[in-house]
């Protein structure tokens, strides 16, 4: 499985690290931005992302946990934080790869639904095979690929990893 490793620990590391400067940079004016990851690989990555965002700034940082059904992603969506804890505020919807696009497109829909000063997108991968029109604003690592491959990623205190399967 080494053989199809696309992303080791540290280059995971440095994609997040250049994700959070890029989150900081265009978020310059903004007193807070709120770092919204999908549950699951999403939220582990935009907890990453906050981590090094408040080592390097201090823009305060709130972690909102999506609750979105991947396999189904019309059911519906829910926040660990209300809405009027984001509204009229930055927010950056996280999830760790972007695939067809159905799971980052409901995610985008549920949060047009309250008004944002801004709203951008992170992914650690970002596939070029989307079925749905969105894109990821910030990416560490765009891939062409298969329709038949997937593209798995591993979160872990001591060693993370994305693997092409």
């Amino acid at each position: 499985m080494t053989d199809n490793c696309i992303l080791t620990d540290k280059q995971i590391t440095n994609k997040t690290r250049r994700i959070a400067y890029q989150i900081l940079e265009n978020n310059v004016n903004e007193k807070e931005v709120i770092l919204a990851g999908i549950c699951g690989n999403g939220y582990i990555f935009a907890t990453r992302i906050e981590a090094i965002l408040n080592e390097i700034s201090d823009l305060k940082t709130t972690l909102c946990e999506v609750h979105i059904n991947k396999k189904n992603p019309r059911e519906t969506i829910s926040t660990s934080i209300p809405k009027e804890s984001y509204e009229n505020k930055s927010l950056v919807l996280i999830d760790d790869v972007l695939s067809s696009g159905s799971t980052l497109i409901y995610g985008v829909k549920h949060f047009l639904e309250v008004p944002l000063n801004r709203f951008k997108t992170a992914v650690l991968v970002n596939r070029n095979h989307k079925k749905y029109p969105v894109k990821a604003d910030f990416k560490g690592i765009s891939l062409s690929t298969s329709l038949k491959e997937h593209i798995q990623v591993e979160f872990s205190e001591n060693s993370s990893r994305a693997f092409l399967n």
